[in-house]
């Protein structure tokens, strides 16, 4: 079956940004990925998407931002559904920060500068601050006028994602969504990194799909997806004191890094 966008009405988003699932169901094809799901997101919290592969958690991101219309139900934010707004208003609302960032070939500062083509310079380079670029800056002498793809200019991937985090920043949509977004991270990368999350993060709604369980213990509430369905949430405390199925996926994280560190011991 062929999934069509959203058609896009001429609301524009004004103050209330809390996104609720009403009773939807999604699928691919035939069979469905998401079931008679419902659920609601307040606004300026942040929540993690905590599931197997395959259960539902990157397809729940995807309605949010409206790549597909659902089968059943309705998707929400602020209280009206997401086919009501105009794409404008959705797209400027709600960014996305992928595990695979794509950068262009050309400087820096217009990889950051284009999603925001009516900010100033001193915006620019306060989003590249922002996001801790400040010492991928100093590499070259250049600076943010250095051109990617050209001779001698290597970004790991870890550096790369902050590129793409000052980009979300000077966009400064209301919802973010991180997909995977640290799942590839050098570990010199990885404190940097967290500290352009935190900047990121502030008065936003996010919502975050992570694989590495140990970056979803600080979020406000995290969502545990399974088979197309929310079958438990609550805070890392809180699920962590329960025999719940994020306990379990925890424990079983602890246990693979322990059987990585004695391997390597």
């Amino acid at each position: 079956m062929h999934k069509d966008a959203l058609w896009h009405g001429s609301r524009e988003m004004a103050d209330n940004f809390d996104i609720e699932f009403d009773h939807v169901t999604f699928g691919y094809g035939e069979k469905p990925v998401l079931k008679d799901v419902s659920f609601t997101l307040k606004q300026n919290h942040s929540y993690a998407l905590v599931g197997a592969s395959g259960s539902g958690k990157s397809t729940i991101a995807k309605l949010i931002s409206g790549f597909y219309r659902v089968d059943q139900g309705r998707i929400k934010i602020g209280g009206f559904p997401l086919e009501d707004y105009s794409e404008k208003s959705i797209l400027g609302n709600i960014a996305f920060v992928f595990q695979d960032v794509k950068l262009f070939k050309t400087s820096l500062y217009e990889n950051v500068a284009m999603a925001n083509v009516s900010a100033s310079r001193e915006k620019v380079m306060e989003a590249f601050h922002r996001a801790g670029c400040d010492s991928i800056l100093d590499k070259f002498n250049d600076r943010e006028k250095t051109i990617i793809g050209s001779k001698g200019v290597y970004l790991s991937g870890g550096e790369k994602q902050r590129i793409g985090i000052a980009r979300a920043i000077l966009k400064n949509a209301r919802i973010v969504i991180m997909d995977e977004a640290s799942a590839a991270v050098d570990p010199e990368n990885e404190h940097e990194l967290q500290k352009a999350f935190a900047e990121l993060m502030k008065d936003k709604t996010v919502i975050m799909i992570a694989h590495r369980l140990t970056s979803v213990r600080n979020v406000d509430e995290i969502l545990v997806i399974e088979d197309g369905q929310v079958i438990e949430r609550g805070s890392d405390s809180e699920l962590m004191k329960q025999e719940s199925r994020y306990k379990f996926f925890q424990d079983l994280y602890a246990q693979a890094n322990e059987w990585r560190v004695r391997e390597h011991a």
